[in-house]
């Protein structure tokens, strides 16, 4: 379970006299549940991003709290992260190592044993159906080649929470069909507490329990995509994802 409680963060751009804050998430609270697709939806600035870095330990909230599995991100720092993996939007793969070699420098970086750290690549390969990618350098990888490789890099500890920043991008249809296959099986068999952002309103259709739609770093509506539509008074997701996070005029 990945909790926040009214978490708040800015930034300061630009420089001098030219220089002003933007408050990237302001005062926002929810909570992402185990055994349960969350979907994290809103407009280009409206703090998707900054909301997962903060769930991540990649940035410190200026004010209110992050807790993952009940353990408080800043204080616990260690304990927390140990339960959550995380596929951010920059792969971040060594192009001169394998796959193999990538999965496995994470799972040391993670604490697992050489044997451990084998034998739990080998196993994720065969849940993600990537065998034959695990002894070929990742340079010149294809976008789903990439996403399978990072996806079990961020797996590789077996953490309970998984954080996805838009991970269908630049994937092809059996890819993106794959990753989702991918995440109900995490959510179904395993119970795993999932949290995702996307732009791609059929993604969070197909896939979500749960949605909370941000804009200007709060928290306009959180529910089922049915519970929206209903909020919202549309039948077609994506009118409903304008109407709430842009206002009635912009439908």
């Amino acid at each position: 379970m990945i909790e926040f409680h009214s978490v708040a963060r800015c930034f300061v751009q630009g420089r001098g006299r030219s220089a002003r804050r933007v408050q990237a998430v302001d005062g926002l609270s929810w909570v992402a549940a185990d055994g349960c697709i969350s979907g994290l939806l809103g407009p280009n600035g409206a703090g998707k991003t900054t909301l997962l870095r903060m769930a991540a330990a990649l940035l410190e909230p200026d004010a209110g709290q992050v807790r993952i599995d009940g353990l408080d991100v800043a204080t616990q720092r260690e304990a927390a992260l140990a339960r959550v993996g995380v596929l951010g939007d920059a792969r971040g793969l060594y192009p001169r190592l394998t796959a193999r070699e990538n999965i496995v420098y994470h799972a040391r970086l993670q604490g697992l044993s050489e044997a451990a750290a084998q034998a739990r690549t080998d196993a994720l390969a065969r849940m993600l159906q990537m065998q034959p990618l695990l002894e070929r350098r990742t340079e010149g990888f294809s976008q789903g080649e990439r996403m399978k490789t990072a996806l079990a890099r961020a797996l590789v500890h077996d953490p309970h929470n998984i954080i996805l920043d838009e991970p269908t991008n630049g994937l092809d249809v059996p890819a993106t069909r794959a990753l989702r296959d991918t995440l109900r099986m995490l959510r179904d068999e395993h119970g795993k507490c999932i949290v995702f952002s996307t732009h791609l309103m059929q993604e969070v259709e197909r896939l979500c329990d749960q949605v909370l739609v941000m804009a200007r770093g709060r928290a306009v509506a959180q529910g089922t995509v049915g519970e929206l539509c209903a909020q919202s008074g549309e039948t077609d997701f994506e009118r409903c994802f304008v109407r709430l996070a842009f206002g009635e005029a912009a439908v």
